[in-house]
């Protein structure tokens, strides 16, 4: 049966690799009007033989505007473009482009219906609707080579979980899970659409198929030739003005099922099923999402549903060793001393600053040094351990899963496809010059290596500039800290009002907690512009494929938001307090300001705070601006629409006044993970409670990304993806590099191994070995040695000694004021650690995964299956073929083709 006889006088767009064609497709058109027909500017516009009724047929409907498809009710509308008719010095050029473009759409299959202005809710706007007729449907399946249902999947599902009854509240009803049953797949042909199951040409091909073929031959359909350049695709055209706006149409309102039987209503579905937050303990229907969304989306959802369900365990592991902390409060000898009025009640500590800053005793600090226990204790050291292994769990088990929906959603043979479609429209354009390509002997255009050269220069300069800049506003954060320090340290000494909280707020808590926030603030600053400029360097290098191009934007936005959100992390960490010398030899920035000492409990505390500080407003902050952000706009965009009944408010105008999702939607929404990613990695030994925050900001996460997509914006272009890019890679190093930053944590930051090194080599007191732990950890400065820079400008109490945080000889040693050799054992002890503990987690994490296979032995044995079955199929049906042929007496059809045929058919089956 032959599909393409039924509609023969319709148009078919022809494909042509002609070597002279800039675009590859979209060529020797044949014109859809009649002899003599002309555009007409906005008037319905259709294809010459289409059988549609007449204009009179129509208006007796009375049709609601409320639908997906055109006035004759029939034909589906698979994507719309918006203009505004302006009467400014352009508007003739405008009108001459689109007369062009939507001519060449004509040509190319696609037929066209256009509202007036005087029908819109505003009377401003056009719209252009688009439908996609059979015939271009079954060409351009064929070119993106799209898999479509050959037979029913015969394989035997897996055996039930036998937790199945006990997680059958998170459950959704199977028709939302699985709104289609599972098939084998095979790339579409048109000249054998015998094999496949067509069973209504009219919802054959879904429509994410089918707004994804309209939108391939809008990118690259041609509007004309401007300054000696040929000029096409869609993107160019919303660029200067020539339509405000380009998208396919949602099939319903979200809030209720559409009036329209043919229908499928899968928005109204996935916002009752999915895009509540009352459904947040629910399942995701990742089958129905791909549907409606396309691939691209689907994964990413598949990951995010993932990658929460895996902080379950972590979140669960850090909440138990935070209550450890938490139980074991009292029991921590450290801050029993400090607390202890005999004993760092009498310490009396040198002055945190030079002149202004006064002596002050050690247990002011008590209420810090408590709630430091909190997360600098023994289970931080298994919790880092346990995240080392659990990050590399996360990982190969995601691997897993991903092989399971590339197998499911028709993705395994992607890749090669991948770096054959997406050639950019933008490449095809900017590279003038041409050279023959090795493999396929075709001429295609290229970039030239000097002009690449130079565009990279530029790229790397630019990046290095904000990097830099980056650093810098670091160190503004940092200089910052060294100079308010005096001042909260003298506020809070003369402000009667703040003694009753000075014991929990102290000058070192204030300082770092004003300095995070505005830290905070700076990221945000520098995020708004650098997102721009990495946008702009990278549209600069014209990347060849989409792929290229996303991976390049993500390297460089990543390597700025690494920078951007983990330095000042990476200062408290690693820098603060490690380089400040000691009383009358203190370490200076610029030479001016003082190093910051670290708090007597240790910095971990602070790293808690600063972490907590950014994360939590990072996730705050990402909220607001996905969710409330884009409902204020459309709420105001729509407030008088609203109120206009549905025959008049148009489903295409519904559509119109939503926010667009940009093609880095996705993007932002991955980063903005990968980061989050990073803080629960990265430092999670500081703060156990990250996987934590991290899992409750996901659980919403989910329904603000899910509502947004389905309440508040456009529905997107549907993109097939078979992973999640380059995003994995990042993954893997981040992984690695948690390993380090956590043992140096354990190491520099925390005081777990001074006080081991202390417990095993330096205790005096066999019944309680940590007792004078924090007499032995501060060492002796005699206040007279205090050079005049540094001396405080009053000392009423004729204080003699302070104290200071190192281990130094004391001033009547003959070594006075140098380094003790409990300094360098603790040293020594810290490298080891370092050493031993990567060394633990990285055979562990490479011993797991080695053990974990990446592709699951049932999803190898269905593909194994599928492309058996599929090369058995497509040889009987050639088989078939040459048996007619040779019943017809057809010479061509030799008995040693059919021969070559049959035994081409044994060799499959042996295979």
């Amino acid at each position: 049966m032959n599909r393409l006889g039924k509609k023969a006088n319709e148009t078919l767009i022809e494909m042509s690799l002609s070597a002279d064609d800039d675009i590859a497709i979209l060529t020797k058109f044949k014109p859809s009007q009649s002899e003599g027909e002309e555009y007409n500017g906005p008037e319905i516009i259709s294809t010459a033989g289409s059988e549609i009724p007449s204009s009179s047929e129509i208006d007796k409907r009375h049709q609601s505007k409320d639908s997906i498809f055109f006035r004759d009710g029939v034909r589906r509308i698979d994507f719309v473009l918006s203009y505004v008719d302006d009467l400014n010095k352009e508007w003739e050029k405008k009108l001459e482009r689109r007369k062009e473009f939507e001519s060449n759409l004509q040509k190319a299959g696609l037929e066209l219906e256009t509202e007036d202005k005087k029908e819109s809710e505003d009377g401003k706007i056009f719209f252009v609707k688009i439908h996609a007729p059979w015939e271009v449907l079954i060409t351009y399946a064929e070119v993106l080579n799209i898999k479509v249902p050959i037979r029913e999947n015969d394989i035997t599902p897996v055996v039930e979980n036998p937790l199945d009854c006990v997680l059958f509240p998170l459950r959704l009803p199977e028709k939302v899970m699985h709104p289609e049953p599972d098939y084998f797949t095979a790339p579409f042909s048109k000249d054998k659409q015998e094999l496949y199951l067509i069973n209504d040409e009219s919802t054959f091909f879904s429509p994410s198929m089918r707004n994804r073929i309209v939108n391939y031959i809008l990118t690259r359909c041609p509007y004309g030739t401007e300054e000696g350049k040929k000029k096409f695709g869609i993107k160019r055209l919303l660029n200067n003005g020539t339509y405000t706006a380009a998208y396919p149409l949602h099939d319903c309102q979200y809030w209720k099922k559409a009036s329209d039987p043919n229908c499928d209503s899968e928005r109204y579905t996935l916002y009752m099923e999915w895009a509540r937050f009352l459904r947040f303990y629910k399942e995701q229907p990742l089958d129905l999402i791909r549907k409606y969304y396309g691939e691209k989306i689907g994964i990413y959802f598949a990951w995010l549903g993932f990658y929460t369900e895996m902080l379950f365990l972590a979140a669960v592991v850090g909440l138990i060793c935070f209550l450890y902390g938490l139980f074991t409060m009292d029991e921590n000898m450290s801050s029993k001393e400090i607390c202890d009025p005999a004993i760092g009640g009498e310490i009396i500590m040198c002055p945190l600053c030079d002149r202004d800053c006064e002596y002050w005793r050690l247990n002011t600090t008590c209420e810090s040094s408590q709630y430091s226990h909190l997360f600098d204790n023994v289970a931080t050291l298994f919790f880092a351990i346990f995240m080392g292994i659990w990050v590399t769990l996360f990982l190969e088990f995601w691997k897993r899963r991903q092989a399971r929906l590339k197998y499911e959603w028709d993705l395994v043979d992607f890749e090669e496809e991948q770096q054959q479609l997406q050639l950019r429209p933008e490449y095809e354009a900017k590279c003038t010059q041409k050279k023959r390509n090795p493999i396929t002997q075709e001429m295609e255009p290229y970039l030239p290596l000097t002009s690449q050269a130079v565009r990279f220069c530029i790229s790397g300069a630019t990046v290095l500039f904000w990097v830099s800049l980056i650093i810098a506003s670091m160190i503004a954060v940092i200089v910052y800290r060294l100079a308010v320090y005096a001042a909260f340290a003298s506020l809070m000494e003369n402000t009667q009002t703040l003694q009753p909280i000075s014991g929990l707020l102290t000058p070192q808590l204030a300082t770092s907690v004003t300095a995070s926030c505005l830290n905070f603030v700076i990221i945000m600053i520098l995020n708004f512009f650098y997102e721009r400029i990495a946008i702009w360097i990278t549209d600069m290098e014209i990347p060849r494929t989409h792929m290229e191009y996303e991976n390049r934007l993500t390297m460089k936005m990543f390597l700025f938001q690494f920078v951007n959100y983990y330095s000042s992390c990476f200062y408290v960490a690693f820098f603060k307090g490690k380089f400040v010398g000691y009383p009358g030899g203190y370490t200076y920035m610029f030479n001016r300001w003082r190093n910051e000492e670290c708090d007597p409990a240790g910095c971990l505390i602070e790293l808690t705070t600063q972490l907590t500080i950014v994360m939590a407003g990072k996730q705050i902050w990402g909220n607001i601006q996905e969710a409330i952000v884009p409902w204020i706009c459309n709420w105001w965009g729509r407030r008088k629409a609203r109120n206009n009944p549905e025959n008049l408010y148009s489903r295409w105008e519904q559509d119109h006044d939503l926010q667009t999702f940009g093609a880095l939607g996705l993007f932002y929404e991955y980063l903005e993970m990968v980061i989050q990613f990073g803080f629960i990695t990265l430092f999670v030994a500081s703060f156990p409670l990250a996987p934590l925050l991290a899992l409750m900001n996901n659980i919403l996460e989910i329904r603000v990304d899910s509502w947004k997509l389905t309440t508040q914006y456009r529905r997107p272009v549907a993109a097939k993806a078979h992973s999640i890019g380059v995003w994995q890679e990042i993954l893997n190093g981040m992984a690695i590099l948690s390993v380090v930053t956590n043992a140096f944590i354990v190491a520099f930051t925390s005081d777990m191994i001074p006080r081991l090194v202390y417990y095993y080599a330096y205790s005096e007191n066999e019944d309680s070995p940590m007792s004078g732990y924090i007499n032995n950890s501060l060492s002796v400065f005699q206040i007279s040695d205090f050079p005049e820079r540094n001396k405080p400008k009053e000392n009423p109490e004729n204080f003699v000694i302070c104290r200071y945080r190192d281990y130094r000889y004391p001033p009547d040693h003959e070594r006075k004021y140098l380094h003790t050799m409990q300094f360098w054992h603790i040293l020594a002890a810290k490298l080891a650690f370092i050493i031993i503990m990567e060394h633990v987690v990285f055979i562990v994490k490479f011993f797991v995964a080695w053990m974990i296979p990446d592709v699951p032995a049932d999803v190898k044995a269905k593909i194994k299956r599928e492309k058996y079955l599929t090369q058995k199929i497509l040889h009987e049906y050639e088989l078939e073929k040459l048996k007619e042929r040779l019943c017809q007496g057809d010479k061509q059809a030799t008995e040693k083709e059919f021969i070559a045929t049959e035994g081409r058919m044994e060799l499959s089956r042996a295979m």
